[in-house]
């Protein structure tokens, strides 16, 4: 059994629902939720927000959060998880934010760089990651972690 089948096996276990809010991976998270049989008992819906617009539109992230610390940060990844588990009305959310590259890096906020908020029942966590690689292998990565890790949070 693959992680993300593992992952969707053990929401059902739970009876918990999921949604993801998703930038720099668009939507690959979800993707890979939903190439699971059985994904449509607890994937409540997901968001690629890419744009700041449709952070601030759907997620409900703060303007003032984007000008100060940027979209790339700690802060708008909470917000986006915070925001999703809210509207979707689910209990795990994700919300995750980075720099796929192969532009956009600076010596602060390098490509690779990946903040990702994770809801659970209303109790966010955000961690921050480092990847590596081209636009895809970052994506890929960013979205083999995100799985990796709610299945650590869920038990």
């Amino acid at each position: 059994m693959s992680k993300v089948e593992e992952l969707v096996s053990r929401l059902i276990e739970l009876k918990y629902t999921i949604t993801t809010a998703e930038s720099c991976t668009g939507g690959m998270i979800s993707s890979a939720l939903v190439d699971v049989s059985g994904a449509s008992n607890v994937v409540n819906e997901c968001h690629v927000t890419y744009s700041n617009e449709a952070k601030v539109r759907y997620l409900g992230v703060k303007e003032e959060t984007l000008v100060q610390f940027g979209a790339v940060s700690e802060q708008t990844a909470y917000e986006m998880a915070k925001g999703a588990s809210g509207i979707a009305r689910a209990d795990v959310a994700v919300g995750v934010t980075g720099l796929a590259g192969p532009g956009g890096g600076t010596e602060q906020k390098p490509v690779g760089l990946v903040y990702v908020g994770y809801c659970i029942n209303g109790d966010v966590e955000v961690i921050k990651y480092n990847f590596s690689g081209n636009r895809t292998e970052i994506r890929k990565q960013t979205t083999k972690k995100v799985i990796e890790h709610l299945l650590e949070l869920l038990g």
